[in-house]
């Protein structure tokens, strides 16, 4: 017994012994995740067995898949070389379990504001009661729900996606911008500034057949290519860096660019001749036009939106409203997109997104020669690229109101503008280099997003089931 007694005493002073107990214990899937969930009197016992059955898979995930592939600090580099083994790949055709380590694309809320600090650092709502009804009686049903019910509710199908479905990574610079064709899910373009030919694409369009491309440039030059022939078919000289175009919508024989010499011009696309231009207070950093091809909307240096007016027989302009985004500095505005129906509104909205972070949601009044009424603004964190931000048209018919752009920090962050407590409510990771461009394709099942190193990544959306 005493032999016992001291074999037992000198096996629990063995300092090495222990440790090794105390590694198989964390090692254990299922005692690490009862270590972390425990269970208290007042819990819900289907909910603590679901997270228990997540922090299972993420432990064992973590001791399983950690061994061949360490991309932790590593980013996308790390991936790449994980995905290229044959065995590894195929295990990435199923979708992945939620909450596991490495899982690029899937739902990621957050646990409260603090844990987005980092992007978001204020909300801001128009003070006209008449235009923000719709937004703040959603706003009062959201900010109802606590920080348990929001980590408990159950993960909605529209914010979810199953990985990555194709990379391409033969660019060497960074890619400025991206667009997949129109009404297409196999057409996909994007340009990028190279440094061999010291040539910069700062934005480009289809025609509505997809069949040319037009270019603009920091060469001073517009440039039109003939998609299947692979061939520039026409240069367009200018005076100063061309910064944006845009084909009119509905007579695709004009094109409009904006330039860094405070021009917005329309163009012949058969001829190349300029058919008609304004001057505006700075350089024009972004456009887009609304569906009907009667108005273009600009966005300038200096955070200022313009509404000019587009004969679309003759190609004449002819500018009608000036309006600011929420920012209070003078920041160059990146991305402007017209939408032609939101929920929140009932009716036409446009989205501007600036260097300093300020995302602006605007209505448009048409019947007004297309009056932007400032909604609501979230702002980000300030970026030092040109990064863009782009809606989520079909997502925002379910619910919400949803916005998705890139970051500073390598990832793809999804925003819903009618959570002012939880904006952030989806986040994608596996570039390497800050995000600068996003793109849907018609369908929105696959987005494509866009880095300062040249990587594109297409992600591939889960499906939805109708018929829940």
């Amino acid at each position: 017994m005493n032999q016992m007694m001291e074999k037992c005493s000198s096996d629990n002073d063995d300092p090495e012994k222990k440790q090794k107990e105390k590694e198989d214990v964390t090692a254990d899937p299922e005692f690490f995740s009862c270590m972390l969930q425990p269970c208290s009197a007042n819990s819900d016992p289907n909910y603590i067995g679901t997270r228990r059955l997540l922090l299972s898979r993420k432990a064992r995930s973590g001791v399983l898949q950690r061994k061949d592939w360490r991309c932790n600090g590593k980013g996308y580099v790390g991936y790449r070389n994980f995905i290229t083994r044959l065995e590894n790949r195929m295990k990435l055709q199923s979708p992945s379990h939620l909450s596991s380590p490495g899982t690029s694309g899937q739902w990621a809320p957050s646990s409260g504001p603090a844990s987005i600090t980092h992007d978001i650092d204020s909300w801001s709502f128009s003070r006209d009661p008449s235009e923000s009804q719709t937004v703040s009686r959603t706003n009062s049903i959201r900010s109802n729900l606590s920080e348990t019910d929001y980590s408990r509710r159950k993960t909605e199908p529209a914010y979810s996606f199953v990985g990555m479905h194709c990379i391409f990574d033969e660019c060497k610079s960074m890619v400025t911008v991206i667009k997949f064709g129109n009404m297409s899910s196999d057409l996909l373009a994007f340009g990028a500034t190279d440094g061999t030919l010291t040539v910069g694409i700062t934005d480009f369009d289809f025609t509505m057949n997809n069949h040319y491309i037009a270019s603009s440039s920091l060469d001073k030059t517009v440039r039109v290519w003939d998609i299947p022939k692979g061939l520039c078919i026409r240069v367009i000289y200018g005076v100063a860096p061309q910064l944006c175009i845009r084909f009119h919508p509905v007579n695709n024989n004009f094109l409009s660019v904006g330039n860094a010499n405070r021009e917005i011009s329309v163009f012949n696309f058969s001829t190349g001749r300029l058919t008609d231009k304004i001057v505006v207070d700075s350089k024009v950093t972004g456009m887009d036009y609304d569906n009907t091809g009667q108005f273009i909307f600009c966005g300038d240096a200096h955070g200022y939106l313009y509404t000019v007016s587009v004969n679309s027989h003759q190609g004449t302009l002819s500018r009608s409203h000036r309006a600011r985004n929420s920012s209070k500095s003078k920041s160059e505005i990146t991305t402007i997109q017209y939408r032609t129906f939101s929920l929140m509104t009932r009716g036409p909205v446009l989205l501007s997104f600036s260097r300093d972070g300020t995302l602006s949601f605007f209505s448009v009044s048409l019947e007004l020669q297309g009056y932007l009424t400032l909604l609501c603004s979230l702002k980000l964190a300030q970026r030092i690229h040109s990064i863009r931000a782009s809606f989520c048209p079909l997502l925002s018919l379910e619910k919400g109101e949803f916005i998705v752009a890139g970051s500073e920090d390598a990832s793809v962050y999804f925003y819903d503008l009618t959570r002012p407590k939880h904006a952030c409510v989806n986040k994608l990771q596996g570039h390497g280099c800050p995000v600068i461009g996003v793109a849907w394709n018609h369908g929105e099942n696959f987005l494509a997003s866009s880095d300062y190193s040249g990587t594109v990544i297409v992600w591939k959306r889960a499906k939805t089931d109708d018929k829940k």
